[in-house]
């Protein structure tokens, strides 16, 4: 696994560490999900789970306030009740706390078994877990499924997010989703944040939660030093200001 946090801009936190697989000679997760077949996905769901909630527990996310957010994929559970158990042991085993662990609903395929999703959703929820829904604006993650599941988190998709400051409509978009999930009690993540113009739109739309490579990158098995907007600013205002003082001084000493 490797670890990308979600921070909380406005109180200077991490919200989540979200864990991305990755092969043992650190293969992307897309060359991880390619090998696995459909005889194969729940053992590679459980097996996902399983590992990121012992890292995390060595990490010490839980201790430092933040979730651990795992990805699922619905079709992975035949039913809710079975399939959370081994979550619930290795929780146990690695004295990891159910109220720091965070799901993330992926849906790849279009929902046709919304009974089936709301049962998955009541019993992750009746453990005490986050439920949070992914990628929402591309694909099937639509208004529908936000209608339809009591999740906590909504992140939006990292197109709508990708160059906001010159995408007026997108920007739109955007400050109207935030808007509806404050009045739903949904908290929205802003994902694939890399450039401080995007940053400043997302939080002119009032949105807190971000993640991205302005931030931080992916760490393999480690958590990784977080790179505020703010202190990047600063210091290149300190040193824009140390320079000019530098000029401004030689310039006296050529003039006397």
């Amino acid at each position: 696994m490797a670890f990308q946090p979600i921070v909380d801009v406005a109180r200077r936190r991490v919200f989540a560490y979200e864990a991305l697989v990755r092969g043992a000679a650190q293969e992307s997760a897309l060359e991880m999900l390619a090998r696995v077949t459909e005889e194969s996905i729940y053992a590679f769901d459980q097996s996902c789970r399983a590992k990121a909630i012992e890292l995390a527990s060595e990490l010490g996310i839980a201790e430092q306030g933040a979730l651990l957010s795992v990805n699922f994929m619905p079709g992975a559970v035949y039913s809710p009740a079975a399939c959370i158990q081994q979550t619930l042991r290795a929780a146990q085993a690695n004295d990891f706390p159910l109220s720091s662990l965070m799901f993330e609903i992926t849906e790849m395929e279009e929902v046709r078994e919304t009974a089936r999703l709301q049962a998955i959703a009541s019993e992750y929820r009746r453990h005490g877990l986050t439920l949070a829904l992914d990628d929402f604006g591309a694909g099937y993650s639509g208004l529908n499924l936000l209608a339809d599941l009591d999740v906590n988190v909504l992140k939006l998709d990292g197109r709508l997010i990708r160059s906001i400051d010159r995408q007026p409509r997108a920007e739109e978009i955007v400050r109207s989703t935030a808007a509806m999930c404050r009045r739903l009690g949904v908290q929205v993540v802003g994902e694939c944040v890399e450039t401080r113009a995007e940053y400043e739109v997302l939080r002119d739309c009032g949105i807190n939660l971000m993640q991205g490579y302005l931030f931080a990158r992916p760490s393999f098995e480690s958590l990784p030093k977080i790179n505020w907007p703010e202190d990047r600013m600063s210091r290149h205002s300190i040193t824009s200001i140390d320079l000019g003082a530098h000029d401004h001084g030689r310039s006296l000493s050529s003039v006397a």
